[in-house]
C-alpha cells in the first residue's frame, strides 16, 4: 500500500520540454462558396479551432432543424453548400447547408460513431463503420471502411474491417488514415482503397489520428501514445503513460489528439490530460481532472491569455489549461459529465454536456458562460465562413444564426 500511494500517477509538469512559441499569422481568404471543414477537428492537426473570417458570435437563434431520428454522436463536415454526416445507425447523408434539405442518403452500415472525412480532390466522403451486422448491439464487429461519392452518395469502394472502426478518418493528399478496434492503423490509397501500409498498436485505436509535419499521432486503449511517419507507417516514437510504466491501470486513450506548439495534447480515462513533445514523445505534463477524459482537446493561442488547451471531463467541469505547463487557467462547472469534444469559434469555446443534454458556450479568456442551448450530448458545433454554426443535438441538427442574420 505504501508503494502504491508513493508511486501512483500524479500531476507532472516539465514546462521546459520543447515548446514552440506561436507566431502571428493572417487567416487566408477563402473563395466564395469554396469553404471546407473536411474532417473532425477542422484542420489536419485536429486543433478544433475555426480560424477563418466572419466567426459567428452569440446571441444565436435557430434557422432550420433537421431531425435525423438517430443519435448524432459526431458532427458533420462541410464542403461548399453541403453538410455531410453519418449517424450512429450507419446512415450517411448530405444536406443543403442553407435549407437543411436532405440531398441523398445511403445506408452503409448498422453502427457508426465517427465523423466522416472528405477527400475533396477525389470527390469522396470516407466513413468508418463499427458494424454492418443486423443486430450490432448483440453481435458487434464485421465493420467496414467505405468511400462514397460526395455528389450522389453511391459507394465507390469499400473494404471490410473485421473488428470494426470508430476512428474518425483523415484524408490528406491521396491517402486516408484511421485505426480500428483490433489496434491496426491503416493508410489507404484515397482513390482506390488499396492498402499503403498498416501498423499494429498494442490495443484498440478508437480516436482519430492527427497529422502534422509528415507524421500521424494517436493513442490506444493500452494507454500508449504514438507517432508514425505518415508516408511509410514507420514508428517515430511510442510512449506509455506513467501508470503503465509502473504496472498500474494506465487508462485508455479514446481522445483524438491535437498537435500545436511542438506538442501533442490528448485526454485519458485515467482522469488526466497529457502533453508530449511532438518530436520525441517526451512527457511534458500530465494534469489530473479527477475523472474520465474522453474528450478531444481544442488548442489555440488565445489573445490575452496565451497558448491554451480546452476540454471537459467526466468530473463535471470544463477546463482551460496552460498549454506549456499544464496549469489550470480556469475551470467552469458544467453541471454534468462531459464526454464529447469542444470547438472554438471566434471568442467562444462550445461544449455539450452528456449529463444534462445541453450545449454551452464560454468566453475563451475568462470561462464566463455566454451561450446555452437545450439540446446536445457529445460534439457540439462546426461552422462555415458565412457566420453560421451547425449544432448537433441528440438526434437533431440545427442551423444556428447570429443576430445579424
Amino acid at each position: 500500500m505504501a508503494f502504491v500511494l508513493a508511486h501512483a500517477p500524479h500531476n507532472v509538469s516539465h514546462p521546459n520540454v520543447e515548446f514552440t512559441r506561436p507566431t502571428t499569422t493572417t487567416s487566408p481568404k477563402v473563395p466564395v462558396d469554396d469553404f471546407s471543414w473536411p474532417r473532425y477537428g477542422f484542420d489536419a492537426a485536429r486543433t478544433r479551432v475555426y480560424s477563418g473570417p466572419d466567426p459567428a458570435e452569440p446571441p444565436l437563434h435557430v434557422g432550420w432543424r433537421f431531425q435525423d431520428f438517430a443519435l448524432l454522436e459526431f458532427p458533420p463536415v462541410i464542403y461548399q453548400n453541403r453538410l455531410y454526416l453519418i449517424d450512429d445507425d450507419g446512415s450517411a447523408k448530405a444536406l443543403n447547408k442553407h435549407t437543411g434539405q436532405k440531398l441523398w442518403e445511403t445506408k452503409v452500415g448498422t453502427l457508426a460513431a465517427a465523423s466522416p472525412a472528405l477527400g475533396i480532390s477525389q470527390g469522396l466522403m470516407y466513413v468508418s463503420l463499427l458494424s454492418t451486422n443486423r443486430h450490432p448491439g448483440s453481435t458487434p464487429g464485421n465493420g467496414r471502411f467505405a468511400a462514397l461519392s460526395m455528389k450522389t452518395g453511391a459507394v465507390v469502394w469499400s473494404r471490410p474491417i473485421p473488428p470494426g472502426t470508430e476512428s474518425s478518418p483523415i484524408a490528406w493528399g491521396n491517402a486516408v488514415y484511421f485505426g480500428d478496434q483490433g489496434g491496426t492503423v491503416y493508410s489507404l490509397n484515397a482513390t482506390t482503397g488499396r492498402v499503403n501500409w498498416t501498423y499494429h498498436a498494442s490495443a484498440a485505436v478508437k480516436g482519430g489520428l492527427a497529422l502534422s509535419n509528415g507524421d500521424v499521432y494517436f493513442g490506444d486503449y493500452s494507454g500508449r501514445a504514438y507517432a508514425l511517419n505518415a508516408a511509410t507507417g514507420h514508428q517515430v516514437w511510442a510512449v506509455n503513460t506513467n501508470g503503465a510504466d509502473l504496472g498500474f491501470g494506465s487508462g485508455n486513450f479514446y481522445s483524438t489528439p491535437a498537435v500545436a506548439f511542438g506538442r501533442v495534447y490528448i485526454g485519458n480515462t485515467d482522469g488526466r490530460v497529457y502533453s508530449f513533445a511532438q518530436k520525441t514523445g517526451q512527457l511534458a505534463w500530465a494534469t489530473s481532472t479527477g475523472a474520465y477524459v474522453y474528450a478531444s482537446p481544442a488548442v489555440q493561442d488565445t489573445p490575452g491569455l496565451g497558448p491554451t488547451v480546452y476540454l471537459g471531463s467526466y468530473d463535471g467541469n470544463f477546463y482551460a489549461f496552460n498549454a506549456q505547463s499544464g496549469a489550470i487557467r480556469w475551470k467552469h462547472p458544467a453541471g454534468g459529465k462531459i464526454s464529447g469534444s469542444a470547438t472554438i469559434v471566434g471568442n467562444v469555446v462550445y461544449y455539450s454536456d452528456l449529463g444534462t443534454k445541453t450545449t454551452a458556450g464560454l468566453n475563451v479568456r475568462t470561462g464566463r458562460q455566454v451561450f446555452s442551448f437545450p439540446d446536445g450530448a457529445f460534439n457540439p458545433v462546426v461552422c462555415d465562413d458565412t457566420g453560421t454554426i451547425y449544432l448537433s443535438g441528440y438526434t437533431t441538427l440545427y442551423q444556428m444564426l447570429p443576430a445579424r442574420h
